[in-house]
């Protein structure tokens, strides 16, 4: 989901002293991560309040490789609109949302994005009773959309160049728009694929909902960090690449425990055991093996939030896998 033609109105902030962050945070004793106001499979309360999902799982592994604890993060729902302020203004200290990595949001709005942790695209979905098959059949539809992403420009683009009319039906909050969605006052409902599938999967009848062929956007997603604090964007960096690393070695929530006899440099390096890859970023050797034990690894996760809701691999499959665009730098 991501940034429209006019950016938010927020000053660029002065870069921050190196580490700056990083000590915050263990002077404070927990990690405060911005996150969706509820988006199933990627950042939503249980019925008990517990936040689950992919990019919640994001948030606790680095406060398991900064505390050993999945626990010691505190989560703070936040919108389109004003996920950009509440990073800029410290009141968090990372997103992990759908939030899309863009030259402008890199720039000019002073973030550093960490990777790519889920390759997304716009998309478009319909009640079935509309009896849509194509977005092209979609002249002369209202769509619901919102604001503050990149979505809404997105729309406009395509629109344009394919030569169809509609009539936007622009509401901010998610769960409003979605209402609006459902209430029939658009034909259509926009925005990133994976957030259109959670927001089907969720419905009594999904059948009910159709989600359209057409990706009319690439839509890279991941962790994002104030600029000027290199130290804590190498750490979210090299947590991605370690879950992606895991998984390609083979090494699961399971098996990483046995893995001090696997003779593999590669393992070696990933668990801790030589390289003192942990040291140079602040935090233990061991800190992927305290991730992976936990967590699982890149797919482990992505099994557990996002197959529940109809989201497949596709190219956040690994390398090794025909399509597949998910690459780690070598762990060493």
């Amino acid at each position: 989901m991501v940034a429209a033609v006019s950016l938010p109105a927020v000053a660029q902030q002065p870069a921050a002293p190196t580490g700056a962050t990083l000590d915050a945070i263990r002077a404070r004793g927990t990690l405060i991560c911005g996150v969706n106001t509820g988006l199933a499979g990627f950042a939503q309360p249980d019925s008990q309040g517990v936040w689950r999902g992919f990019d919640v799982d994001y948030c606790r592994a680095v406060a398991i490789a900064l505390f050993n604890d999945p626990d010691k993060v505190r989560f703070v729902p936040t919108t389109a609109q004003n996920r950009f302020t509440a990073l800029q203004s410290g009141e968090v200290d990372m997103l992990a949302r759908n939030t899309t990595w863009t030259l402008s949001r890199d720039t000019s709005l002073g973030f550093d994005f960490t990777g790519i942790s889920f390759y997304d695209g716009q998309g478009f979905m319909v009640k079935a009773s509309l009896g849509v098959r194509s977005a092209r059949e979609l002249n002369g539809a209202t769509i619901c959309v919102q604001p503050g992403t990149t979505t809404e420009q997105n729309l406009t683009d395509w629109a344009r160049a394919n030569r169809i009319q509609f009539q936007p039906v622009v509401i901010e909050r998610l769960e409003e728009v979605v209402n609006a969605y459902l209430s029939n006052r658009c034909d259509a409902y926009t925005t990133d694929v994976s957030g259109l599938a959670a927001t089907r999967a969720v419905q009594a009848r999904p059948a009910d909902h159709v989600i359209l062929p057409e990706v009319i956007s690439k839509e890279p997603l991941g962790p994002v960090v104030r600029h000027g604090d290199q130290r804590f964007a190498d750490l979210l960096r090299w947590i991605h690449f370690g879950l992606l690393t895991a998984e390609e070695l083979g090494l699961t929530s399971q098996t990483i425990g046995q893995a001090a006899g696997d003779a593999r440099p590669d393992v070696q390096r990933l668990i801790g055991r030589s390289g003192d890859l942990g040291q140079m970023l602040g935090v233990d050797n061991a800190f992927m093996v305290n991730i992976v034990s936990r967590l699982g690894n890149y797919g482990q996760i992505f099994e557990r939030n996002l197959q529940p809701i109809g989201v497949q691999r596709g190219p956040n499959a690994l390398w090794t896998t025909p399509g597949g665009l998910q690459y780690a730098p070598p762990f060493r």
